[in-house]
């Protein structure tokens, strides 16, 4: 059965802001450290974490809505697409993402919720604080034979923030 993910964040920025750093296909991959590329009108794609994470936007109200399709890449192939809405407002101690993430998978929603605020949250409030300085691109994780570079869990998926996040 599918899921519902909501989560509610503050940053120390304006909602003009944080709209850029997910709209703008450059500030978006500084702000992760993953390469991203994304359209800038209804119907245009959307790619981030090189891909492991792609969809088709189908609402822009710029600065303001984001409404977008949303898919794992490594999820079923008899997953059906989620829907991303991302809505900004100023707040008196910054701006506000309010996050709506519905028709999750349930073999991805974990996932998904905890890498918001890993892949995301955690990521946007390290580059705002650097003063919009680009993110390092994650290091590869080395055991005793060596490895591959950490992927988010759900491929750029969604988490609780530590500021406000709900269930």
């Amino acid at each position: 059965m599918a899921k519902t993910i909501q989560q509610s964040v503050v940053f120390p920025a304006r909602a003009s802001k944080l709209f850029a750093l997910y709209a703008d296909g450059k500030l978006h991959g500084a702000a992760t450290g993953q390469k991203a590329a994304i359209g800038k009108a209804a119907g245009g794609r959307f790619s981030a974490f090189n891909g492991m994470i792609t969809g088709k936007l189908l609402h822009i109200a710029r600065n303001r809505i984001w409404v977008q399709t949303w898919r794992g890449k490594h999820w079923k192939s008899s997953d059906r697409d989620s829907v991303l809405t991302l809505v900004f407002d100023d707040t008196p101690k910054g701006g506000r993402v309010v996050l709506v993430h519905a028709n999750v998978p349930d073999h991805d929603a974990k996932g998904v919720n905890t890498g918001w605020r890993s892949f995301y949250w955690e990521p946007w409030s390290k580059f705002l604080q650097m003063g919009g300085k680009p993110a390092r691109k994650a290091k590869a994780a080395r055991g005793k034979r060596g490895g591959a570079a950490k992927r988010p869990a759900s491929r750029g998926g969604a988490g609780r923030s530590k500021r406000g996040a709900r269930r």
